[in-house]
């Protein structure tokens, strides 16, 4: 590979060396992904960190293009890349193995009538209902919180409620079968 100190820049090619490293890139990125890919086991992933690797190449490309072989540099930081997210990883999982539950009780079928049903409603009516009954918040605080007036934030409270016991009453009517 030519210096970059013997290249001047050209308004058809680009910077100094972008030629080099678009032939490095579209020569060897397969290269690199299959590398990480086996370090990860997974290939999304390999991709993602395969383009952030030639990523930071790019950035410093006017220094790693004089070394010897800037594929090995970019391999490099690949592995540190995938070795990182490993960490990462780890740490995520330990993290949930020691904070997790370990009896969740399940959902009753009331509590799942409940949300089937608050999925019914408008966005704005399943938000409000949701901070003030169930984050229990004022209306003045749900309000604040959702850019509105007290009284829109009541009177989709007064909807959503009004919403949602006819649904709920529609539901257990069909659970006993009265109709």
């Amino acid at each position: 590979m030519p210096a970059l100190a013997d290249q001047q820049p050209d308004a058809a090619t680009g910077p100094p060396g972008a030629a080099d490293f678009d032939a490095l890139y579209h020569s060897r990125y397969g290269d690199v992904v299959a590398m990480v890919h086996a370090l990860t086991g997974d290939i999304a992933e390999a991709q993602d960190l395969a383009q952030e690797a030639f990523c930071r190449a790019w950035q410093r490309w006017h220094v790693i293009a004089g070394y010897e072989d800037p594929l090995a540099w970019i391999r490099r930081v690949a592995a540190n890349l995938a070795t990182s997210r490993w960490r990462r990883l780890g740490v995520v999982r330990r993290h949930l193995r020691r904070e997790r539950t370990l009896d969740v009780p399940p959902l009753s079928p009331d509590h799942v009538a409940l949300v089937t049903a608050l999925r019914t409603l408008p966005a704005d009516q399943r938000r409000a209902l949701v901070l003030h009954h169930v984050v229990d918040l004022p209306v003045a605080e749900v309000a604040h919180e959702m850019g509105v007036a007290v009284g829109t934030v009541k009177s989709w409270l007064h909807r959503g409620r009004a919403t949602l016991a006819a649904q709920l009453r529609d539901t257990a009517e069909e659970v006993t079968g009265r109709e």
